[in-house]
């Protein structure tokens, strides 16, 4: 058995390329490993993770992101806990699930899906990564905010460098700099959008946030816009690796996509067997407010904890042949796969489970139907290359894929 100090490092080049061998390592050998370079207590196993989500007894916070994220969002709902965490989440989670999901937000997706298919639906070719799946969830959410769309561009950026602020595990100066000025522009560029919609406020979910109250709470031009900020860090990226996961994993297996393209109700279990096998978050921290012991030791109090969720999500002591994808597996429960309950850790669990977990499921339903109704006869193409990058984030690099294009 290969020792976890013989593994590549999380922030090498080689696990990069693939940190599957390295998450073996880990879960066999390390479950509770201490990373020097990320000040850091390595969690690997499904069960240690899924119990650091579910926590009910405080031994585990949210306060890393008071550093890991509130410099670029501001203070958000990840690093709220009590009531101040149930009322804020009160506040914007109406957005995102039932009737508004359904009668303000999907004819949304379904406008965006479709204008970004139109433009290469006669091509006969596209990289789904860069023509679809890198674009769509951001112009989804600028609709929704009721944004210019002049701006998405400018949006796009930002929300990419705080990104890599927030997965920039290694440190680096510029990195850091970069989320810094962005998170400025963006707030420059937010704030007066904030205060116009409080005077006029409009049909948009910044006008819903604006008059929203809950027990007497509302929300201030501070909060709005680190939760604008927020959404489109976690939904943007999120729902874009997995468009494109989702595809190059049927992509990779015919008779799978074959299956989906028959019987659309199949795209839930694509998904979430998606989100097992390839999720878009690799990574998420904790804060131990107490001595834990996990499996390989126990953690100290104060201690950060990466919870590894790429790896756990291929334990075998969960999953059967867990780095087989199988849409038809019977070790996860589509049912459940789009809340707190989930069989799967890419959302995380718990009360810090992704307000946006349905926001996602719906814009991956219906980008994939849309898709598969254009992209008929949908295979790689020549220079087809699906393989992932990213370490806290990740996802295929670009799916250049052929379609027999659309006439008339």
């Amino acid at each position: 058995m290969t020792a976890a100090h013989d593994a590549p490092d999380i922030l090498s080049p080689q696990f990069a390329e693939d940190p599957y061998p390295t998450y073996r390592v880990l879960r066999e050998s390390a479950p509770l490993f201490w990373h020097e370079a990320t000040r850091s207590f390595l969690v690997s196993r499904y069960e240690d993770v899924a119990r650091v989500f579910k926590d009910k007894d405080s031994r585990f916070t949210t306060n890393n992101y008071a550093w890991q994220a509130e410099p670029v969002h501001g203070k958000t709902i990840l690093q709220m806990s009590g009531r101040e965490h149930a009322t804020r989440r009160a506040l914007v989670a109406p957005a995102f699930r039932g009737g508004e999901l359904r009668e303000k937000v999907v004819p949304i997706i379904e406008r965006n899906a479709r204008e970004l298919i139109d433009a290469f639906r006669g091509a006969g070719t596209v990289d789904l990564v860069s023509g679809f799946a890198s674009r769509f969830p951001i112009s989804v959410i600028g609709d929704m905010f009721g944004l210019d769309r002049s701006g998405q561009e400018r949006i796009a950026d930002w929300y990419r460098a705080f990104v890599a602020f927030i997965a920039n595990l290694s440190g680096e100066p510029e990195c850091a700099a970069a989320g810094a000025r962005a998170q400025e522009a963006f707030a420059a560029y937010m704030l007066p959008v904030i205060r116009d919609r409080r005077e006029r406020p409009g049909d948009d979910l910044l006008s819903g946030l604006c008059a929203a109250r809950v027990d007497g709470v509302s929300m201030s031009d501070e909060d709005i816009k680190a939760f604008c900020s927020l959404l489109l860090t976690a939904g943007a990226e999120t729902t874009d690796k997995a468009v494109a996961a989702l595809f190059a994993n049927l992509l990779a297996d015919p008779d799978q996509l074959a299956a989906v393209r028959r019987d659309r109700t199949l795209i839930d279990r694509a998904f979430a067997e998606t989100l097992r096998f390839s999720p878009p978050v690799h990574m998420i921290m904790r804060q131990a407010a107490t001595d834990v012991p996990m499996s390989g030791g126990t953690i100290p109090a104060g201690a950060t904890v990466t919870c590894l969720i790429g790896a756990a999500n291929r334990d075998a002591g969960r999953y059967a042949d867990p780095d087989r994808f199988d849409i038809f597996r019977e070790d996860l429960t589509t049912t459940t796969a789009f809340s707190a309950a989930a069989d799967h850790l890419a959302f995380a669990l718990g009360r810090h489970f992704c307000v946006g977990a349905l926001l996602a499921k719906a814009e991956v339903e219906i980008a994939t139907n849309q898709l598969l109704d254009a992209l008929v006869d949908l295979r790689p193409a020549a220079g087809y290359d699906p393989a992932e990058q990213g370490v806290f984030t990740r996802g295929p690099r670009s799916l250049v894929v052929e379609f027999a294009p659309a006439t008339g």
